[in-house]
């Protein structure tokens, strides 16, 4: 018998204004990030390409000078929900920081939008970065780097523990009996953990097809171990260079057997921007009026919003400065 073909993943990162940040300026261009005509249509067009995956980013922060798609937007929850209802084939994947929910809010959501889209749905685990959005919850400062990781493994430990307490075949609905579900069939949690306590069970059952998958992006140490870990898809970032790609891949998927997981188990998709032209000069030339349309302070805010420090007061024709370690 000849090997399986292994078939490319495609995933759509969905901003309603492009991913350029100057994207939305140019003519006919979707131009919304909160416009449910957009985001059905996007939705639509990913699923009639055959993509695998429609994804919707999130934070809880913005200021003025971020991309135009981070400055107003749909909160994913909302989003992925009605678009499960237009949609039949495509995988629909939404973000939710683990510094700013509860994990039983979280798996209850999660399992509850798996059953109303038929196994479809996807959680992107994030510790979210920066300190705008914590402002919004109380708090001045974010957690640091390596505490917002602890956080976050105990949060999907108990989410995915949640949703383990209802074993399959627990729901019953015998008429004759009377019996709606199986005692014996439906646990208590009972976490008790450093960050959170959690009983449980989950007043959700188990879906008919299986649980949410989990989608990670960290690049760091503990985020690469945490994807290693627990994550069925990683995003990464492609830099141009092929073999320094390559090493990454082959990094992160070494990691996975001191877990008991092996390569297949995981799906690394590096992320590009596609910039369409009949030609190269073409493409180019379109590439060319887009990268025009950015000013200095929207390029400094992009940059100081990436590595986590603000540069917008260095000079812009002087030597990259000493910058100091961050908490991203």
């Amino acid at each position: 018998m000849t090997a399986k073909k292994r078939r490319m993943h495609l995933a759509v990162f969905w901003l309603g204004t492009g991913n350029h940040a100057a994207g939305w300026r140019m003519e006919g261009a979707a131009d919304s990030n909160c416009s449910w005509p957009i985001l059905e249509a996007g939705a639509r067009i990913a699923e009639r390409g055959k993509f695998d995956l429609f994804f919707i980013s999130d934070s809880a922060g913005s200021g003025p000078n971020d991309h135009p798609s981070f400055q107003t937007r749909l909160e994913p929850i909302t989003a992925v929900s009605a678009l499960s209802l237009v949609t039949r084939h495509v995988g629909l994947g939404a973000t939710v920081s683990t510094s700013f929910s509860e994990p039983f809010t979280v798996a209850r959501t999660f399992q509850s939008l798996q059953h109303l889209s038929k196994g479809r749905i996807a959680w992107n685990v994030v510790t979210s970065s920066g300190d705008n959005a914590p402002r919004n919850f109380s708090m001045q400062r974010h957690y640091e780097h390596g505490q917002r990781y602890e956080i976050a493994g105990e949060f999907l430990d108990v989410v995915q523990g949640l949703w383990n307490t209802w074993d399959e075949g627990a729901v019953l609905k015998n008429k004759e009996t009377g019996e709606y579900i199986d005692p014996a069939k439906v646990h208590t949690l009972d976490h008790k953990g450093l960050y959170f306590q959690v009983r449980g069970p989950l007043n959700v059952e188990r879906p008919l097809h299986g649980h949410p998958l989990i989608i990670q992006a960290g690049g760091s140490e503990p985020g690469q171990e945490l994807s290693a870990r627990a994550a069925d898809i990683v995003f990464s970032v492609v830099n141009g260079d092929t073999a320094a790609a390559k090493t990454a891949y082959d990094g992160l998927k070494a990691r996975l057997p001191k877990y008991g997981r092996t390569s297949s188990d995981m799906v690394i998709l590096p992320g590009v921007m596609p910039i369409i032209g009949r030609t190269d000069a073409e493409a180019k030339a379109q590439l060319d009026r887009l990268q025009s349309w950015l000013t200095p302070t929207n390029a400094l805010a992009l940059v100081s919003h990436r590595i986590g420090h603000d540069i917008s007061g260095y000079p812009l024709d002087g030597p990259v400065p000493e910058l100091p370690q961050t908490n991203n």
